[in-house]
């Protein structure tokens, strides 16, 4: 008798793993779409620790999901390879660098202002991460659409995703929507019309198996089981509850403190569409209606989030550090401490969803796999995320090359765009000498005319 396949919390060994997920809270620089193209790079092209079919099946279902996709996309690689704990380390260190920088940037931010070197740096930055979503857009759709004379659906799927976001600004839940229906449709009537999730080798290449790949089977804990999804929501409902409580026992209903736990557990419940769907709710509700900080405080924040490691959702602590250092809400003798336990509060209502969501629901995600009622609409969601991604790589150049409206091209940004872009593809840089690089040449760009003038 053959013997049953080894567990796939034994083919990736768990201090391996460990030491990825840390290093990935400290290189995912590029919001969601460079963080999504770094686990690509790393774990589907380079350790193939993961297919890129259960790659993007996984993130289909992360992006139906409210709240930072690319960080419950790790939440789930890291599910799938090692259970709970997995999941849990795999999604906490994927933000925990981003947070300690954060507090430590928010607090240099309130207490020196902008600084000409800091903003010389930001500067080369923002094109490298424009270059890196680019790459990340290459790359997954190379990988996820066939030739479009053989099958076109795919790439209208992407196309109409992007004409929609970036030409008439729609909702993303509609698109997304559009993708389930027209993928539920596929199912019935054409279910070849998609294709497959990653194209046939071409000949005479031949990739190494990965090991989680097509045909693995899941493992005993990605099973579905109804007492473990009781258990997962009942858990969640639970760490919710008790630091909502404490608050409320603590410092009341109406304190600056409770107010934000609760303005950012429906912010992580009710805005689909990922980091950038949410950053104008946030940035809506918090500088109109709670006047926690100003408009221009809330386009720094921006700016940091953009720039630094880890989920652009991240801003939230920002805002939630802002609004405590300005309404002293452990007094005026305790600004940094009253700031740094906002955005800890902040952090924890925002990602405990996440969290929450993976495990309660990947156990049924696995399940659909090889099922065409579920699978073709999971895959039609996917042909849409090209789309997303183009759509938010060419937000995210406009706004690096054209920082103003009417303002002339920034030639500069758009070199160092086009120099990041070529190291990428073409040199195969890493992403941190990438970033170290471009960040240095900003900081010469922006503060080397001033200093060759004092001389």
């Amino acid at each position: 008798m053959s013997q049953p396949p080894p567990a796939l919390a034994q083919q990736v060994p768990r201090r391996q793993a460990f030491w990825f997920w840390l290093r990935l809270g400290f290189i995912s620089f590029g919001g969601p779409a460079g963080q999504i193209a770094i686990m690509q790079r790393e774990l589907v092209d380079e350790r193939r620790w993961i297919s890129q079919q259960r790659f993007m099946h996984a993130l289909s279902y992360c992006m139906l999901l409210p709240g930072p996709e690319a960080q419950q996309l790790a939440t789930y690689l890291g599910w799938l390879m090692h259970r709970t704990l997995g999941g849990v380390v795999a999604g906490v260190l994927f933000i925990l660098p981003s947070l300690v920088l954060l507090l430590v940037l928010s607090g240099l931010y309130m207490l020196y202002g902008q600084h000409p070197l800091a903003a010389g740096l930001l500067y080369g930055l923002k094109p490298a991460v424009a270059a890196l979503v680019l790459h990340a857009l290459y790359r997954l759709g190379r990988r996820c659409l066939e030739p479009v004379h053989r099958r076109p659906l795919p790439w209208l799927l992407a196309l109409g995703a992007f004409v929609t976001l970036s030409v008439f600004d729609g909702p993303f839940p509609a698109v997304v929507l559009l993708a389930l229906a027209l993928g539920w449709a596929a199912s019935r009537w054409a279910p070849n019309a998609l294709g497959h999730d990653e194209p046939p080798p071409r000949a005479g290449v031949l990739a190494p198996a990965a090991l989680i790949d097509d045909h693995s089977p899941s493992p005993a804990h990605a099973q579905p089981q109804r007492r473990r999804l009781l258990w997962v929501l009942a858990a969640g409902l639970l760490l919710w509850a008790l630091p909502m409580l404490l608050l409320v026992g603590l410092w009341g209903w109406d304190a600056t403190l409770t107010q934000m736990a609760a303005f950012f557990t429906r912010a992580a419940l009710l805005t689909f569409g990922g980091a950038y769907a949410v950053l104008p709710y946030v940035e809506q509700a918090a500088v109109e209606h709670h006047q926690w900080l100003t408009t221009a405080q809330m386009m720094d924040g921006l700016a940091l989030g953009e720039t630094t490691p880890g989920p652009l959702i991240m801003v939230v602590a920002f805002v939630a550090f802002v609004g405590a250092w300005g309404q002293q809400i452990l007094g005026p003798d305790a600004l940094l401490a009253g700031a740094v336990l906002a955005a800890c509060v902040a952090t924890w209502f925002t990602f405990l969803p996440s969290f929450v969501f993976i495990l309660a629901g990947g156990p049924w995600v696995e399940a659909s796999r090889g099922r065409p009622v579920y699978a073709l609409p999971l895959r039609a969601v996917t042909c849409a995320v090209i789309g997303v991604i183009a759509s938010l790589g060419w937000t995210f150049l406009q706004a690096v090359i054209w920082p103003a409206p009417q303002a002339p091209a920034d030639v500069l940004a758009l070199g160092l765009a086009l120099l990041a872009l070529w190291l990428l593809a073409v040199r195969r840089w890493g992403v941190l000498p990438m970033l170290a690089l471009l960040a240095l040449l900003g900081a010469v760009g922006v503060n080397g005319p001033a200093f060759l003038a004092g001389l």
